[in-house]
């Protein structure tokens, strides 16, 4: 079976940007307000490593429910996994999840400073080098067949769009305005062209979700 690249629940203001700027340890989004831009995300019942008995069931809950679905491993950027920047100082620092990540599967994080992987529970984390493709190379051999998640942020899955590289994209458009920051797009029309497009609004009228598929698979 092919296996396919994914971005699934990746949120972005109504301006287009997926964090704030002045990223910093204490605020891993810069100066936006996670709770705010991720509010449709985080009162579901099954948001990954903060799951809510209490939580919404419905549309928003059925897809934060995919986030592993048929995963093998997940690609991300430097920023998502740190605010560093430069070559690695203190490689005590194991990112903002805690002894226990929600990803479940390998993660190569994608930095031009390597450094040692590392385990936490049964996540392992690579730092690793390369363009866009030979990464994904990387990805693809470690997920065993399953999809490979871009995890983000949105200037990685940008990386990889460019590339060609995504077959599938969620992305949620919430209504709050950044004004700056890591932008993914100016509108979702900008990937209309080989994509295939649907807006869902959530019922909780907290965000919009506009689905992609690619038209065209690539040889």
């Amino acid at each position: 079976m092919t296996q396919l690249v994914r971005v699934q629940n990746l949120t972005v203001s109504a301006d287009g940007y997926a964090a704030g700027e002045e990223q910093s340890l204490e605020r891993p989004f810069g100066h936006a307000d996670p709770g705010e831009l991720m509010a449709w995300a985080l009162g579901t019942a099954s948001m990954p490593g903060m799951s809510r008995p209490d939580g919404s069931r419905g549309l928003d809950d059925r897809l934060v429910r995919d986030f592993g679905n048929g995963i093998g491993a997940e690609i991300m950027g430097r920023n998502k996994f740190a605010p560093h920047r430069g070559p690695w100082t203190d490689h005590a620092w194991q990112g903002w999840w805690g002894e226990d990540p929600p990803f479940h599967t390998p993660v190569f994080v994608m930095t031009h400073h390597e450094r040692p992987s590392f385990t936490l529970a049964d996540t392992t984390f690579h730092f690793v080098s390369g363009t866009p493709a030979e990464v994904l190379a990387l990805a693809f051999e470690a997920a065993g067949g399953r999809d490979v998640r871009l995890g983000g942020g949105a200037q990685t899955v940008r990386a990889f769009l460019d590339a060609d590289l995504v077959d599938q994209l969620h992305v949620a458009v919430s209504p709050v305005v950044l004004g700056g920051g890591s932008r993914l797009w100016g509108s979702p029309a900008e990937l209309e062209d080989r994509f295939h497009h649907e807006e869902v609004p959530s019922p909780s009228g907290l965000a919009v979700h506009h689905l992609f598929w690619r038209r065209v698979s690539p040889a």
